[in-house]
């Protein structure tokens, strides 16, 4: 049965709905529509767009807004994709500049029809961001490119600050919620990737109120442990409309705070729990926080 959301969570996504009508966070919208570029903010209904916006920060989707999956959690677009924009590199690296970004996160639909699933398409989007502005930090947000390691490799070649993948929810709930995926080929990818560049931080997120339980969750968090992943987000599912997996529980803040103290007691290096708290959001703060977390371990 799907739950009633709380009146203390509705008044949130209020708040940062009505930050969407601030000047500077039309002119991050007026940006992204200039450019023809996609934000997952907009793509997948991100409750926090309107205070990530009011500060300047989005998140990029590259590749198009048209995924080749069909998850019963998300909100972007399922059909046919088109190909890879040639001129989109050029076009972030650009609105990167324009905007004063000093952190990048980047994300994409996954892209199943694409041999290489879109990894050298990330790749060249880095590279264009690093060729314009160096100084810039980026946070490719990857889909599990089939499980083929060349692919992973291919982006960490471009040389990202982290390398996230979401491993979204519990094994248990995969079949129902997360068609096309794997639970495990998602841990490979992430453990992987520690492994041929283990300077790189690696991160990855997931929601509550699909069903899981908490030992599922405390589990799940542990396999992400053991797979070396440093960073960590959690936050609230919300059903983008009533054909989705349906909401079925909306958990108090004060279980959020419970789950970052877990969190870093069995070793990550930083997390961020909360209600709407999704995988990119104070992405750079984050990062900054996992630095200072390895130089006080050293």
């Amino acid at each position: 049965m799907t739950a009633r959301i709380p009146q203390w969570l509705k008044e949130m996504v209020g708040k940062n709905k009505a930050a969407l009508r601030t000047q500077r966070a039309l002119a991050a919208q007026s940006s992204l529509d200039r450019r023809a570029l996609h934000s997952v903010c907009v793509e997948a209904r991100c409750p926090n767009r309107g205070e990530c916006f009011n500060c300047g920060d989005a998140t990029f989707m590259i590749l198009g807004g048209i995924c080749t999956r069909g998850c019963k959690f998300c909100a972007v677009t399922k059909q046919t994709p088109l190909p890879p924009d040639e001129n989109e590199p050029e076009q972030v690296a650009k609105a990167v500049e324009e905007w004063g970004i000093a952190y990048a996160v980047l994300t994409s639909p996954t892209r199943d029809d694409l041999s290489d699933g879109g990894a050298e398409h990330f790749a060249r989007v880095i590279g264009a961001i690093y060729a314009l502005t160096p100084q810039v930090k980026t946070e490719p947000l990857v889909p599990d490119f089939c499980g083929k390691k060349e692919s992973l490799e291919k982006v960490l070649q471009a040389g990202p600050s982290v390398l996230a993948h979401n491993i979204e929810t519990t094994p248990a709930l995969y079949e129902r919620v997360r068609v096309g995926a794997d639970y495990k080929r998602s841990l490979d990818l992430l453990a992987h990737s520690k492994k041929v560049a283990p300077h790189i931080f690696t991160k990855s997120g997931l929601m509550l109120g699909l069903g899981e339980t908490q030992d599922q969750v405390k589990a799940t968090l542990q396999d992400l442990r053991n797979s070396g992943v440093d960073l960590l987000t959690i936050g609230q599912y919300l059903a983008p409309s009533k054909e989705h997996h349906p909401v079925l529980r909306y958990p108090e803040p004060q279980e959020y705070k419970m789950w970052e103290e877990y969190a870093l007691s069995i070793g990550f290096l930083g997390a961020a729990c909360g209600p709407l708290v999704r995988s990119s959001y104070r992405a750079g703060a984050l990062y900054k926080a996992a630095v200072l977390s390895r130089k006080l371990s050293e």
